[in-house]
């Protein structure tokens, strides 16, 4: 009877345990596709690596985030790149480490000289990939859901449009979660340490 009533005490206190937390658990700002998009199956040339090929996926227990855009981009993709930099800021030294950023230009026929070095004013230890080859770009880009355009106009003025979001990817190449344009520093400083801790709430 003794044991009966132990098992049974230790079972609540255990179940108590799980409950607390799973209620310390948020709810993540970015959205989850499922089943997750494996986008890692195209390579596309780094940059800032020489022009080595480069996979859009993370290292081990590890995130990658990435973004679509383009170097002459007036407003959405600094203020992005923005946000996820003072994101990172807020992060501890260890889970700094833990999170790389890639962006793949959609632009590369004026961003490939400069690319490394404007995504790396963000972070400076960024990836920078871009190619010229367009049914890679295409390729590359569809997994994401990425769409964009680039086209000049009859004043033969270039007009470039594409999708705002950023996006994580983990070490098995899984896109794990979406912010869109307008995600605080904040919520993205929080959920990439929850993704981080292996919390999916």
């Amino acid at each position: 009877m003794t044991r009966t009533i132990t098992r049974s005490v230790i079972g609540l206190l255990a179940a108590i345990t799980v409950m607390s937390s799973c209620g310390e658990d948020r709810e993540l700002a970015g959205y989850v596709r499922e089943p997750a998009p494996v986008v890692d199956a195209v390579a596309i040339p780094d940059l800032s690596q020489g022009g080595t090929d480069f996979t859009l996926s993370a290292n081990d227990g590890e995130l990658l985030v990435v973004y679509f855009g383009y170097t002459n981009c007036p407003d959405v993709c600094p203020t992005t790149l923005a946000d996820y930099r003072q994101a990172k800021r807020k992060l501890s030294d260890d889970d700094q480490a833990k999170v790389d950023l890639a962006m793949v230009t959609i632009d590369p026929e004026r961003d490939i000289p400069l690319l490394s070095d404007y995504v790396q004013s963000f972070d400076d230890e960024a990836h920078a990939l871009g190619t010229d080859d367009q049914a890679v770009l295409l390729s590359v880009a569809e997994p994401f859901g990425v769409s964009y355009q680039v086209v000049t106009n009859d004043a033969g003025e270039i007009e470039v449009g594409h999708s705002s979001q950023l996006f994580v990817v983990n070490g098995q190449g899984e896109l794990v979660l979406t912010w869109q344009f307008g995600t605080t520093a904040d919520d993205i400083a929080a959920d990439l340490e929850q993704l981080l801790k292996g919390q999916t709430a």
